[in-house]
């Protein structure tokens, strides 16, 4: 089942992808939705490892393309820690500025079990804050947000996406 979140004027689906179903993607896109957020996890390399095999990355870019066609704005997170080089995280960037990825997010991948991957580096907040000034002056991002402690869900972002819809909208943004 779909999680949802609500912020003001502004809702957020968060499609847990695994059959590749565009016709589901265009029904969500289109159903009143504000932000469509579609994790694509990790680099292209490592999906195999870090992801459920019902999903990959030319999916999952596909899935932002679709929502992204239906006038939404998308959003998607990588976790960072697992491996990646600094060539792939970029490629991955480029990927997603590709098919219209408005909103990206960066954070620690933490090893919730022993059972669950290890991590490969503790990523510095330097090198978080590069990522997050490479991914809105490079790439083009609208807005990154890039941590040790930032999650997909991050909530930090809400006030700026709510006044990024409202400025898009020509309404008056009030805090």
């Amino acid at each position: 089942m779909p999680a949802l979140a609500c912020a003001p004027r502004a809702l957020k689906h968060v499609y847990p992808l695994r059959r590749g179903d565009m016709a589901s993607v265009r029904h969500l896109a289109t159903s009143g939705l504000d932000v469509y957020a579609h994790n694509i996890e990790t680099v292209e390399r490592l999906q195999r490892r870090v992801r459920d095999p019902r999903a990959n990355y030319l999916q999952s870019l596909e899935v932002l393309r679709e929502a992204k066609a239906c006038g939404v704005y998308t959003k998607s997170s990588i976790m960072l820690g697992l491996g990646e080089t600094d060539d792939e995280i970029i490629d991955t960037m480029l990927d997603l500025k590709d098919v219209g990825v408005d909103i990206f997010t960066l954070g620690q991948y933490l090893q919730p079990t022993p059972k669950h991957l290890d991590v490969v580096e503790f990523v510095t907040p330097e090198k978080f804050e590069q990522w997050r000034r490479y991914g809105e002056e490079v790439i083009g991002f609208r807005y990154v947000a890039s941590g040790p402690m930032v999650r997909s869900s991050y909530k930090a972002g809400e006030f700026f996406l709510e006044a990024m819809i409202k400025s898009d909208r020509g309404e008056a943004v009030q805090h």
